[in-house]
């Protein structure tokens, strides 16, 4: 089973603490799409051997994060428009499915924990549209811990995995196209909350399908995976992790960046 980029590690051997930091730094973009990943480099930066890294990029391959090349070694999976919305769409039709499910079996108990996530991340969202710093990380485990809340009492293992897994994917692509939309998230997050409240299953779906469909808008209008498209990266950083990237600039009336922008990423962004 794959361990969401954004949980809480559990005691764990060397392989597994390389194998959670390596699956963070790609879902949160600091190993970047296309880029060449050199044993030696990461045997340095993640303290494990070549042979244990060979196991965990295989592992990491069978998740669809990073490419085997054969003889010429691995990289990280490259990123598109097509695939982002086929990402999208998978993780649309499982949460969607969870939340109907989760929503007619749910307890008291389920709506405390529904309600006590969308405390934490609307928090951060206020502190993001009043013009504040807020870490990227903590920002986006809040938005995980909630959208998981609400389809915590779906009863299905199986389908608490599968949105693990997606959820990751479709990070990723936030991730790397800076994506951020304010307001707009915000209240998605609150219809999303009264919907549960209500156990409004149509009520959800539709808030939901409008939540990750103005992320793919934004991110097709903007052109914001262009950069990678193609983009060779040079031996001599491979394996080497770069600063996460995180929202960045704002329109008027917009959230300012979580902490950790770049001087590159200046360009305005929407999401959430």
């Amino acid at each position: 089973m794959a361990r969401n980029a954004i949980s809480a590690p559990e005691e764990e051997t060397v392989g597994e603490a390389a194998y959670r930091r390596i699956r963070s730094d790609i879902v949160f973009g600091r190993l970047t799409p296309g880029q060449k990943l050199g044993l030696d480099r990461m045997r340095d930066t993640y303290g494990a051997s070549i042979s244990t890294l060979r196991e965990l990029l295989s592992r990491l391959a069978s998740e669809g994060l990073i490419v085997a090349e054969g003889q010429r070694g691995f990289e990280v999976a490259p990123v598109s428009e097509e695939n982002f919305r086929e990402v999208t769409s998978l993780r649309f039709l499982l949460e969607a499915h969870a939340m109907e499910r989760s929503f007619a079996a749910g307890g008291l108990d389920w709506e405390g924990g529904v309600v006590a996530a969308h405390h934490k991340l609307a928090a951060v969202e206020r502190r993001l549209l009043a013009g504040q710093e807020a870490e990227v990380e903590t920002w986006k485990r809040y938005d995980w811990e909630f959208h998981r809340a609400l389809i915590a009492a779906c009863g299905s293992k199986l389908l608490l995995q599968a949105h693990e897994a997606i959820y990751d994917r479709y990070l990723r692509y936030q991730m790397v196209a800076v994506v951020f939309r304010g307001e707009e998230a915000a209240a998605e997050h609150r219809r999303l909350l009264d919907s549960a409240l209500a156990r409004d299953s149509v009520a959800a779906r539709q808030a939901l399908a409008e939540h990750l469909e103005g992320c793919v808008a934004h991110v097709s209008q903007t052109g914001s995976l262009a950069r990678f498209a193609g983009e060779p990266r040079r031996a001599a950083e491979a394996g080497a992790p770069s600063p996460p990237r995180a929202p960045r600039g704002r329109p008027p009336g917009r959230a300012a960046p979580p902490r950790g922008a770049t001087a590159r990423s200046r360009a305005p962004a929407a999401g959430g």
